[in-house]
């Protein structure tokens, strides 16, 4: 079911990952899958394999909320198999052939990395909103983009932008949930018929997806004029980011983890 995605949630806690500072762990992301792409023998993914399920443990979130974040992604998982196992040719004899379909090592190999990769980068980047709440994940996005201010770059509003659009996910799936069981209940054959009858049938449910996405837009843009709010110029926060021993020792154990995950790319070979 639709209600149970999870992107774009956010699960209150007291754990060490939740406490740390929002942008000591934007920065530990991207950094995450920077050096996630960088990976590319059995160490390096295995590395991040073992840090991306210790966050999970660390935070105690549920490994079945991580099966959840998977979800939405099976189509594209399924797809890189495909055209990865499928087009990808190698120099040996294939391990596979069938008429004008060959399957080799490499194609193999390359598809079972690029598996890894994306797991774990949905994993990953799930962890970031799943422990931090959407005020400091906005507050720590200005943060990291104040010196952009210096070009008249509006970075308040992109921030704002960004962390409104995270939260509106699970509203609009759980919107959508309640669209298809009503058209449902009323008749609606949304499951079975060929190709074309299915994409029909997407239209009993966008139109009025689209209508409550714009009415729930308009009533948010109500609400923060009513609490006249104008932007981020003067205003002030209730909570100051501040970098604490924890967030300093954390960012030294990953920085120890990403030279690891770098080192291993220079004294082995590449899988791919």
């Amino acid at each position: 079911m639709l209600k149970d995605i999870t992107i774009g949630q956010h699960f209150p806690g007291n754990s060490p990952v939740h406490r740390l500072d929002s942008r000591i762990k934007i920065l530990v992301t991207i950094a995450y899958v920077v050096f996630l792409f960088l990976s590319s023998n059995i160490a390096g993914l295995a590395l991040n394999i073992i840090f991306v399920f210790s966050l999970y443990m660390l935070a105690k979130i549920p490994l079945k909320m991580l099966r959840k974040s998977l979800k939405p992604i099976l189509p594209i998982i399924i797809f890189t198999v495909i055209l990865n196992l499928f087009f990808i040719t190698g120099t040996g004899t294939p391990l596979f052939h069938l008429w004008k379909i060959n399957i080799y090592k490499e194609g193999v190999i390359f598809c079972i990395v690029m598996v890894i990769r994306i797991i774990c980068l949905i994993s990953g980047t799930s962890l970031l909103t799943y422990t931090t709440s959407p005020i400091e994940l906005t507050d720590g996005m200005e943060r990291l983009m104040k010196p952009l201010e210096f070009i008249k770059f509006p970075v308040h509003e992109m921030a704002m932008m960004m962390t409104i659009a995270l939260r509106f996910i699970p509203t609009l799936i759980e919107e959508t949930d309640k669209i298809i069981s009503a058209q449902k209940s009323r008749g609606a054959l949304l499951d079975s018929g060929s190709f074309k009858d299915r994409v029909k049938a997407l239209v009993p449910i966008l139109i009025p997806l689209f209508i409550s996405a714009f009415r729930r837009a308009d009533e948010l843009a109500t609400a923060m004029e009513c609490r006249c709010y104008h932007g981020g110029k003067g205003r002030t926060r209730l909570k100051q980011l501040k970098i604490t021993g924890s967030d300093i020792l954390s960012t030294v154990i990953c920085i120890v983890f990403f030279t690891a995950v770098f080192a291993t790319r220079l004294v082995m070979p590449s899988l791919i």
